[in-house]
This record gives structure tokens, sequence and C-alpha cells, in this order.
């Protein structure tokens, strides 16, 4: 079966005098009936293409699914006198939400069954989850086509009904306040910007909402919370890199929200209270972030007290203010840490973690009062643990371990982390896994991921579907690549803007580490990246295309110049930040070096499977679909290069478990089928 050829519509794009055919530009208008004929047909050649491996792709699915629990439980979490939890039930797509009152032996109460809402839908995505301070209220928000608009409902927990009070086009964010009548939400504009803030009354109707906050800076969204203490509504401002918050006694939902600090350019802060207080986790003065306290009565700048200092080998990135504890979230060395202070002491103690490469998420912690912290531990080789932390007696009791079956022991595998060195001598971490043993000469195949972008630091955490790999021989490794923030904020401003091609080149450099030390071969070397990791994709194939074997490429963001030279498109203008702004010269001169689909050439590329959403809000499908069609027009070799666009979902592809653990069987079947690998080790 022959590939699709996408027709040729030139179309002269103009900037800065500069020139440009984009020969599918036509693909952005879905609904131009040829847009989804095409689309379509690419989905038919894959499929096409990847029959033969069917019965690979089934036998990964099953192998998948085989090691999950799938009906199991969360850890309860008692808020007031209930015990809030979900679960999963064999054969059902999504969570259940539940509650039990008074303890866990009491009869359950479930909240929300998203899957009794899908009978006549084919995606469903929930946003907000939020219960009324008096438990007798459920405010959720449902997706249903995977493009991130949200409705909002409520549901009566008393008797089971949902009142009428249906709000559409919202984000993720609403907060109750403490009347159990009020709450606050945040509503789309056209470019998918949460900008506006409502204040809503049950049994109102929404279009008499009053409006508190609007933003009107195109490059800031807002979102809301509330602090620990449930005493204040917090509303934020920002953009990439600036911040503004305003805060609301939750008791007086009428009044007006009160600066705490106008925004500064390049200053981003945040706030929790404790007393009459707040803390401030702040980079201003500080590129690493430190923490700074101000009174509640006037918290503005010039009555903020420095409580941690900035560091210059430590990123401070969060905090959690307990009665009695304060709880700081840190980065040193690429790994995170917990560190506790009591406060009426000020002793100070870290969380011990006792393997060489980690991670932990923070659970809700919603108890203010309480001096037990829970989080969530994992690793390469260690399954997801829950664990109940005593801040005093530095105590800390495993509340559950999520079961992998089919016999998984993690004494078969090991993990390490690696360094390799960029072209500008800088040290690039690498986290690895692999089934032992391991004979270092280049005969392993090797699976490397990359993101790099946003700060958004890639973590090493347990991965189920990942030994479906690696018991067949693979070796799993993450570049965390300057963009990111593992070894701190300048990491993260080393790779972005002008400084943006030092993430490929860091990439480039982990793989040919790799294969200097023998860890793999270029022609056993896979790579992968979503989003933005997929424009990393884009970016180093056409650098180095002659290092890789295989390359996948999710929702890859790779029609970079274009996207970012149009502001009517959902998130452009608050990118600037990240990429640059191609209204300036130099911006866009740099970003058109870069662009994956601008430096396509005629060269040989190795295999490739793309994805794509329909209803994407964040990277247009038609990104995705313009690269391949490109590619297909230049490129010299007879590697496969694969579309599968999801036509019913977004960014995120398939809403429910079932499907998404079908998606990573595809992409593994891809892999396993050029690879000619089928047994285990």
């Amino acid at each position: 079966m022959q590939p699709p050829i996408a027709t040729i519509n030139p179309k002269e794009i103009y900037k800065h005098g500069d020139t440009r055919i984009d020969n599918y530009f036509w693909m952005r208008d879905k609904a131009n009936a040829e847009v989804i004929k095409y689309l379509e047909a690419e989905n038919d050649y894959t499929q096409a293409i990847m029959k033969p491996a069917e019965s690979l792709r089934e036998i990964l699915y099953q192998e998948i699914l085989g090691r999950l629990k799938e009906t199991d439980s969360s850890v309860p979490e008692q808020i007031d006198d209930y015990f809030y939890y979900s679960r999963t039930e064999q054969g059902k797509a999504y969570s259940i939400y539940c509650r039990k009152k008074g303890s866990m032996e009491s009869a359950e109460e479930i909240l929300l069954d998203p899957n009794v809402l899908t009978s006549d839908k084919k995606y469903i995505s929930l946003g907000v989850f939020a219960v009324s301070h008096d438990h007798r209220f459920l405010a959720y928000s449902l997706d249903t086509d995977g493009s991130e608009g949200f409705t909002v409902y409520i549901k009566n927990l008393e008797d089971g009904t949902l009142l009428p009070d249906v709000i559409p086009n919202t984000s993720y964010s609403l907060e109750w306040a403490q009347d159990n009548q009020t709450f606050f939400y945040t509503v789309l504009n056209e470019a998918w910007r949460s900008y506006r803030v409502f204040r809503h009354r049950l049994g109102s109707d929404y279009r008499q909402d009053v409006e508190v906050y609007h933003e009107q800076d195109d490059a800031f969204y807002v979102g809301l919370s509330t602090t620990k203490s449930k005493q204040y509504i917090i509303l934020t401002a920002h953009s990439k890199t600036t911040t503004e918050e305003y805060f609301l006694p939750a008791d007086a939902p009428a009044e007006k929200f009160r600066l705490i600090q106008a925004r500064r350019p390049q200053v981003k802060y945040s706030v929790e209270h404790h007393g009459n207080k707040f803390y401030i986790v702040t980079n201003d003065n500080a590129k690493n972030f430190k923490l700074m306290s101000s009174p509640v009565s006037d918290p503005c700048k010039h009555n903020w007290q420095e409580v941690i200092a900035h560091r210059d080998d430590v990123r401070l990135y969060d905090i959690d203010v307990f009665a009695h504890h304060l709880v700081v979230y840190e980065r040193k060395n690429g790994l995170k840490a917990i560190r506790i202070i009591a406060l009426t002491s000020n002793d100070t103690h870290y969380v011990e973690f006792a393997e060489p490469v980690y991670t932990y998420s923070t659970a809700r912690n919603t108890d203010f009062n309480s001096k037990v912290l829970r989080f969530h531990y994992s690793s390469l080789t260690t399954s997801t643990l829950v664990f109940d932390y005593d801040m005093d007696s530095r105590t800390r009791v495993l509340r559950k371990q999520y079961e992998v079956r089919g016999g998984y022991d993690p004494a078969d595998y090991q993990a390490e982390r690696i360094f390799a060195k960029a072209a500008d001598g800088t040290k690039i971490p690498i986290s690895l896994v692999y089934r032992k043993p391991l004979d270092k000469n280049g005969k392993r195949p090797l699976c490397l991921l990359g993101y790099g972008s946003y700060g958004i630091c890639t973590e090493p955490g347990f991965s189920s579907s990942r030994l479906s790999l690696l018991d067949r021989g693979f070796i799993c490794a993450i570049a965390h690549i300057r963009g990111g923030e593992e070894m701190g904020r300048a990491w993260y401003e080393q790779g972005k803007l002008l400084n943006k091609k030092n993430t490929f080149r860091d990439f480039i450099a982990c793989a040919e580490h790799l294969i200097s030390e023998k860890y793999t071969r270029k022609e056993k070397l896979v790579i992968t990246g979503r989003s933005a990791g997929g424009l990393l994709i884009g970016a180093v194939l056409n650098m180095r295309p002659d290092l890789f074997r295989i390359a996948i490429a999710g929702v890859p963001f790779v029609d970079a110049l274009t996207t970012m030279s149009d502001s009517s498109l959902p998130l452009t203008v608050s990118e600037y930040e990240e990429w640059g702004n191609p209204n300036h010269q130099h911006d866009y001169d740099y970003i058109k070096s870069y662009s994956p689909y601008d430096n396509v050439t005629a060269q040989n590329y190795p295999n490739i499977l793309v994805t794509a959403g329909i209803n994407d809000p964040r990277v247009g499908y038609w990104e995705p679909a313009k690269w391949v069609a490109k590619l297909r027009s230049l490129k010299k070799d007879k590697n496969l290069l694969l579309l599968k666009t999801h036509m019913g979902a977004g960014h995120h592809g398939f809403s429910g478990r079932y499907e998404e653990l079908r998606d990573i069987a595809f992409e593994y079947a891809f892999i396993l089928h050029i690879m000619q690998i089928k047994r285990y080790m």
C-alpha cells in the first residue's frame, strides 16, 4: 500500500520581508472535507502498514494490562468526618469517586462515576472535582471532546440530584466559599485562555454571575486556589515569567479580592497562609527562589521578610503549610527533597530516601492541623508507595504499594544515573533502567526519552508498561536536558528563547554518550517525546537523522514558526516568553533556524511514528499532519513514516485507561516490529 499524497497548495507567508512558501497551510481548515479525508487516509495507511504487527500489539496490550490490578482503590483521605477515595473496577475505563462517613467500615457513597456518563460519548475528561466545605454539594466539570473546554455541574450529595446550575466554557479552576452556597470559577476566551473569574451563587442563572476579575493581558492566565487553612481564596494571574496574586476571606465571598503584590516583569511568587502571615515563594532577586513572609494586614513587597535565603545549588519550588510545620519542597543535583521545619522550635530535617534515582509527588494534605505528611514515592524500579510521614517522630507508615502483577521482582532490574558532556562542556544527567545483567557491548536496544521545555522536569518514576520493553532487552533512559529545571532555574533559562538549541544539542550529546559507552548503538536507538518534546524529536531528526533507528513524536509542536507568528491561535501570545516573539527579527530568525517543519530537507530519516489529536487546543492537529506531508515529499529513504490521528480526542489522546494502554501497546509494537524483537531476554 502506498502512503497518502497530500495536495500541494502553495501559500506565501510573509514576515520581516522573508517569503516562505507553505504547501500545506490548507490543512488548518478542519471544516474542509479534504482535510478530514486526508487524515483518515493516513489513519488507513497506518493501520494497513501495522497489520502484520496486530498480534504483537495484542500481546503487548495483554501484557501491560496483566500487570495492573484492575480493581483497586486509592488510600482514603480523611476530611472532617468523611473518608474520600477513588477506586477502579475491572472492565471500567474511569475511576469512580466515593466517600464513607465516620469510618471506612461505613456504607459507601458514590459521588461520581464517569463510566455511566460515557454511553453516548467517545471521550470524557474530568476537570474540577470540588466538594463544598459542609460536604453537601459536589461541583465537577467535564470535557467531552478533548478540547479542554469544561462544563460545570453541581450535584446535591444529600439526595443525589443535579442542580439546574450548569456553566459552560470553563477552565480547570473552581473554589468554594465557606458559606457553601457560593463558588468562584474561571472561563475561557476564544483563544482558550482562562481570563475571567466569576462568582456564582447556587440556584442562580450563570449568565447573571458577577465578574470579579478580568485579565486583559493576552500573555496571562488566571487560576484559583484555597489556602490549606481554608481561610482565604487566592486568585492568581500568571504568565510564563510573571505572577500577580489576590486574596479574599473565604467567609466573605461578596467582598473584593485584595492585591498582594503588583506584577513586575520576570518576578514570580506564590502564597500560602498561616496565622497572621502569608508565606511567599518568590524568585525576586533569587533565581532559584527563596521563601519570604509578610503580614496578612499589609502583604505587599515592602513588608516581605526572609525565611529561607536563596541558594545557588538548591531550587526551592513549593511549600506546604501546616499548623505546626512548614514543609519545603526542593531539588538539588537533579533530585527532589522534602525539608521539614517545626514552626515552634525551628528544628529542621530532611525526609530520607534510600535509592540513588527516585521521585515523589505530594498528596493533597488538606488537614491543616495534621502532623502527618502524605506523599507518593517511586523510582525506576520501585512501584508507587504511599507514605504517611510523622513530622514530629520522623517515622513513616507505608499505607499502600501499588501492585505490579505478573511476577515482577525489582531485584531483576537496575537503575542508575550517568552524565553526558554537552558541546559546551555542561554535564547532562541521564537516568536509565535495564534488566540485569548488563554487558556494555552495544548490543542492547535503547529507548531515550526527552522533553526539555517550560522548566518541566522529567521525573524518573515507575512505569509498569515499560517492563514490556525492559523484558525484551531494552534499556530505557531519560535525558534531563536543559529547558527543564532538573538542575535549577538556570538549567531552564539555558534551554529557552535564544538558548533553545542547547536543548537539542544536549539530547544529541546524551545519545552519543550512550553509544560511546556501549549501552547501545545507533542501529538500536529509539527516541521519543511528546508535545514540546515532539519539537525536540523533530529538531534532532533534522540535525542528526543518522543517529537514530526509530523516532516517536507524540502531538509534536513542529510548526513552531508559523504557530508563533499567529497570535489568533490558542496559547501563542503566552508562549512568547518561552520561544520568543517572531514579531522581533532576531526571534523570528532564531525560531526559523530550528523549527522542525521549516528545516525538513532532502535527506534520509529514520523510521518515524507521529500522533495527533483532532481537537487538540495546545498543538493543532495540522502541525504533525503538515510535518508528515512535507517529510513524505522530501525524504530520500524507504523507512516507515506513519501518522495516527485520534479523530475524537485532543492533546492527551483517548481518555479511558484501556484506550490509553492500547496506544502504548501500539507504539511498542511499532518499535518491536521494526527491530524484529519478539521474545523476552
